[in-house]
């Protein structure tokens, strides 16, 4: 089948950048996003396109380029349906936070309320394409709900996760290690085929790889899994490093260059974030678990006990070195979102950290060149039960990294922003009151040129 016209249903961080590189990739296809957050889809329609809702490098010139020749955004959910011939699904999947599987399992809500409606909506045979990440074998409620609630057309399931990595999404998108797209390779032969030849637009086929729908759901939360076990065994070892004298940059770079392993993954911080690693391995524990396979559900969880432990780790260090109090004191925080070049902040390292040392009274100052205050004071009230106007005594958001930091007693790093190395820390530190404390939860700062202007610099994984 030849593909004219696509929807997807989802303006978030893998629809609207993955159907923009497909919309610039296939000017014959019409796309259209669609999204029930009216708020969000005017932005993607702004005639401003550094307003779009999603900060990744790159992704502004491409909706530039192909918004309104033949990339829409639009909240005409059952029309975007009616019209396509084939239909990505790429909706949230949050984790529970009620009833059965609360805290791991994977909340498929919108999963269901997507394939009712689009059950009800279509008029002719359709081609569903799960985008979210989702739990292994979910195609097949999705299928039973499509076929049983429908207007007696023929769908067809295909599983496409997305491997993107926020920072660097369009160029995932556009030079993708592989495409994955899994399905009923008997029946549903010629639904595979006309996606592999939407990619073939621009992916080279033998990067396109075809599986069973099982493999390709499972793919996802395992690849996901074992990237954030990466990080988390060597924040172990960072630990390990502070103990013994040892620096955990020469470790990774030492065993990064056995082939067996590998180089990437294997930085030391304060600990990951995005919106996927903790999601994906809570769900990967609650699937085991649910099949009775306890040791391997221990196993994975264990990634996320690490993480936390990394995260409060680094927040009680701060405490301890002020002299076991922080109360009263400003800590700057250089960086809020969740890793480099994205402003996105979900399950940010920097919310768990300031959250820790609010308690402890401290005064948090906030700088992060993509996240505006508003972002920073809501993610800390769906983390904590107090009030906004209490999170607002404590803390204080700033566009300039300079006044973030004149006067602070310390300066934590979150984030490994490029421009923080770039800054005058002497100026920095001839502002801070004395001593002058920086703790850097990234490692990109040269730690001989912090102490040699006089900072008391504490690195993760390393006694300088």
């Amino acid at each position: 089948m030849k593909i004219t016209s696509i929807c997807c249903i989802g303006a978030g961080y893998v629809g609207g950048p993955t159907m923009a590189i497909i919309a610039q990739k296939c000017p014959h296809i019409k796309v259209t996003v669609v999204d029930l957050n009216v708020e969000r889809i005017a932005a993607w329609n702004d005639k401003d396109v550094t307003n779009i809702p999603i900060y990744e490098p790159g992704l502004s010139d491409l909706v530039a380029e192909a918004r309104g020749r033949n990339l829409f955004f639009s909240t005409d959910v059952e029309k975007a349906i009616d019209e396509a011939q084939m239909i990505f699904i790429s909706v949230n999947t949050p984790t529970k936070t009620y009833g059965l599987g609360k805290g791991m399992a994977a909340d498929l809500k919108y999963i269901e309320l997507c394939a009712r409606q689009i059950a009800s909506v279509a008029k002719d045979n359709k081609i569903v394409v799960e985008k979210s990440t989702l739990p292994v074998r979910t195609a097949e409620a999705i299928k039973n709900i499509l076929d049983n609630t429908g207007n007696g057309v023929q769908f067809q399931i295909l599983s496409n996760p997305e491997f993107l990595a926020e920072g660097t999404a369009v160029q995932d998108l556009l030079f993708p290690d592989r495409v994955l797209i899994g399905g009923n390779l008997e029946g549903e032969r010629e639904a595979l085929d006309s996606l592999v030849e939407i990619y073939a637009n621009w992916v080279p086929k033998e990067r396109i790889l075809t599986t069973n729908l099982w493999s390709s759901e499972l793919s996802k939360l395992t690849a996901n899994a074992f990237l954030a076990q990466r990080v988390s065994s060597i924040n172990a070892m960072s630990e390990l490093c502070e103990k013994t004298g040892a620096d955990v940059n020469e470790l990774s770079r030492a065993i990064g260059m056995d082939s067996r392993i590998g180089p990437k993954f294997l930085k030391a911080s304060v600990g990951f974030g995005g919106s996927c690693f903790q999601k994906d391995i809570l769900n990967l524990v609650y699937i085991a678990k649910s099949y009775g396979l306890n040791e391997v559900a221990d196993y994975w969880e264990q990634v996320v006990i690490m993480n936390d432990h990394q995260k409060r780790r680094f927040a009680s260090t701060i405490v301890q070195t002020l002299y076991n109090t922080v109360s009263g004191k400003k800590i700057a925080f250089l960086g809020w979102a969740f890793k480099k070049d994205t402003n996105d902040t979900r399950e940010s390292a920097a919310i768990n950290v300031c959250d820790y040392l609010l308690h402890e009274q401290a005064h948090i100052a906030v700088y992060d060149p993509q996240v505006k205050e508003k972002k920073v004071f809501n993610d800390l009230q769906y983390l904590d039960s107090r009030s906004l106007e209490e999170i607002e005594k404590g803390i204080t958001v700033f566009e300039d990294p300079y006044e973030a930091c004149k006067d602070a007693h310390a300066i934590a790093i979150l984030t490994e922003w490029d421009e923080f190395k770039a800054y005058d820390w002497e100026k920095i530190y001839d502002n801070m009151q004395k001593p002058a404390f920086v703790f850097d939860g990234r490692n990109v700062l040269d730690a001989k040129k912090m102490v040699s202007l006089g900072f008391v610099y504490s690195a993760i994984g390393s006694t300088n």
